[in-house]
């Protein structure tokens, strides 16, 4: 044998040692050591948000955990965030299937300084709830009725489910349980009609809080022409149908920010008769953020479990601009979240955000990150409310299938 030779088994048998011991160790005792604070540490203060840089790993909203809830019905939470990236009921723009993943990269430095809501004092990151994000709902896009299928189906799927606290207490759900909240990331605002679907299945009818430039309860025969059942769905008419459809408490809806063009007045008169009140957003001039805030609450009362589903052109598109049917004069991105914080204290069932559309952004990310920021104003006054086993809400009559 060779000096060659030898020398080349030894360095073999060396390796084949270090690979032993390595298998020795766990996967804890191999990551630790002098450097692993430089990989993994926590920000001082009263969060304690871990704080890697915000621009590395997966894209979640607000950097939160991830979970395959629709894979694994036994994963549980108090808020889930779960996207729905739906964008064929559009009637100009297209592209809010992108919004869930927009929306997500929007809203990564959320918590880049911790988290912590200041003029809410209270921290969503970093409280009694268990927030996760739940990824997607799979989505079609070749079949309009299948996919408003698969998008009530699985928000009723995370919904549903026994949250992480008080499972045990009742609740204000149909039958009596106490259910977690869920947060859509939209898509177009189609997706509100299996949403509100989906919520009825739990609560019966809702008080829905409209944030929107557009009324969107036309009748179909006036938006789009409806030339089929099909198309007679779309962002312009699922309000329509979600009150044939018995899914909205009458006379306590409104819609805020409301400044479209219509077709005549003959539009605010069947809004009226779909159970909406009507905010303009030019009212704002007038009575200013604290006149906005208080027709909301008067409207939806103190024991409506209320649903909240905010268009992101309520926003001006200087604010804004990447969304499917832009509207100007509409509310600067301030203004919005104070409205927001100031609904602190109602029964927000759940929520959703849409009609993000990222392609349409400009470089620095306005809308998606203007999208981010209200939603955590939104989960912010859902953390500060407790959970919804707290809740004082109006019972419902209708049987459930929970």
């Amino acid at each position: 044998m060779n000096m060659v030779t030898r020398t080349l088994i030894s360095v073999l048998l060396a390796a084949a040692a270090a690979v032993t011991a390595h298998g020795d160790h766990d996967e804890q005792h191999v990551i630790a050591g002098p450097h692993q604070g430089l990989w993994y540490n926590t920000l001082p203060g009263d969060g304690g948000t871990q704080a890697d840089s915000v621009f590395s790993g997966i894209s979640t909203f607000g950097r939160l955990p991830y979970a395959p809830c629709l894979a694994h019905k036994d994963i549980n939470y108090d808020i889930a965030f779960i996207g729905a990236p739906f964008d064929t009921g559009t009637s100009y723009r297209p592209g809010a299937r992108f919004g869930p993943s927009g929306i997500r990269q929007g809203s990564r430095r959320l918590n880049l300084y911790g988290g912590y809501n200041v003029p809410l004092e209270t921290n969503p990151f970093d409280s009694w709830a268990k927030v996760l994000d739940c990824g997607d709902i799979p989505v079609t896009s070749y079949d309009n009725t299948f996919a408003l299928h698969q998008i009530e189906e699985g928000h009723y799927s995370i919904l549903s489910r026994a949250p992480k606290t008080d499972a045990h207490k009742k609740g204000p759900s149909l039958a009596g349980k106490t259910l977690p909240r869920v947060i859509t990331l939209g898509g177009d605002h189609t997706i509100t009609l299996p949403l509100l679907r989906s919520i009825n299945r739990a609560y019966g009818p809702v008080t829905v809080i409209h944030f929107d430039s557009h009324l969107d309860t036309w009748r179909p025969k006036v938006f789009g022409g409806s030339p089929s059942d099909v198309a007679s769905i779309n962002h312009g008419t699922y309000f329509y149908h979600a009150s044939q459809e018995g899914l909205l408490r009458n006379d306590t809806n409104i819609h805020a920010g409301i400044r479209t063009t219509l077709s005549g007045p003959s539009d605010y008169e069947n809004d009226g008769y779909c159970g909406f009140e009507i905010v303009e957003a030019r009212e704002i001039d007038i009575i200013g953020t604290e006149g906005i805030i208080k027709k909301i609450r008067d409207r939806v009362g103190e024991k409506n479990p209320v649903y909240l589903s905010l268009d992101i052109d309520t926003l001006d598109p200087a604010f804004a601009p990447a969304t499917g049917t832009p509207e100007t004069g509409g509310w600067s991105t301030r203004e919005l979240r104070t409205i927001l914080r100031g609904l602190e204290g109602i029964n927000l069932v759940a929520a959703d955000i849409v009609e993000v559309a990222p392609a349409y952004d400009t470089n620095a990310e306005h809308t998606t990150m203007a999208a981010a920021d209200a939603l955590y104003e939104i989960m912010s006054i859902m953390v500060k409310k407790g959970p919804l086993s707290v809740l004082d809400i109006e019972p419902a009559k209708e049987t459930s299938d929970l």
